[in-house]
């Protein structure tokens, strides 16, 4: 049986990398989405275990400490994290698993798992990523600003990645990304992953 990959997709806020993994993971057969933990609040709409794990500092600091994290970062103020044993469950059975994460924790999954496929996505614009985070969040002029440099500073990051996928047109991004999973599950060799797997 065919060992599952994880698929890294990581992008400024507002790139649209969470609607791809979205469309990912309701029209690829074998796919799973990651739930990431999180201390931040719950937005409106939101559910615990299935769009976040919400902990307490506490409780995450805990999860870090006895190594059930495969990666985490902070991101404005708050920690995320991305538990171990979902994933290496999910793998073992041969499903690839999706990882929507900043920056950080994506170069932190290469390390623990070098076969693992990281994508960063971008607006096909700066002033469209602009446009896209005032429209989704209408943040404040100072929340703006400090978003903006945290797209700048991640771009910078982007030739890390495996691939670049440009995010104009929703449904092209999307194939794409699917074009992308095709790939990798035809590779005739992936790295091994680390740990017990």
């Amino acid at each position: 049986m065919r060992q599952g990959f994880v698929l890294v997709i990581s992008g400024p806020s507002g790139a649209g990398k969470t609607s791809i993994a979205q469309a990912l993971v309701r029209t690829v057969p074998g796919m799973a989405f990651s739930v990431s933990a999180t201390t931040r609040a719950p937005r409106p709409g939101e559910t615990d275990g299935v769009d976040y794990v919400f902990c307490s500092p506490e409780r995450f600091q805990g999860m870090i400490e006895r190594g059930e994290l495969l990666e985490w970062a902070t991101y404005a103020g708050k920690l995320y994290g991305t538990p171990r044993a979902p994933v290496e469950t999910a793998l073992a059975q041969g499903t690839d698993i999706i990882l929507d994460i900043e920056t950080t924790g994506a170069l932190n999954v290469r390390r623990a798992m070098p076969g693992s496929v990281l994508v960063f996505v971008v607006p096909p614009r700066f002033t469209e990523l602009e446009r896209r985070i005032i429209a989704r969040s209408g943040v404040g002029a100072a929340e703006l600003a400090h978003r903006l440099a945290q797209a700048r500073a991640e771009l910078a990051l982007s030739a890390a990645y495996d691939y670049v996928v440009v995010n104009e047109v929703l449904a092209e991004a999307v194939e794409q990304v699917k074009a992308i999973v095709i790939a990798e599950r035809c590779r005739a060799a992936r790295p091994q992953l680390l740990g017990s797997l």
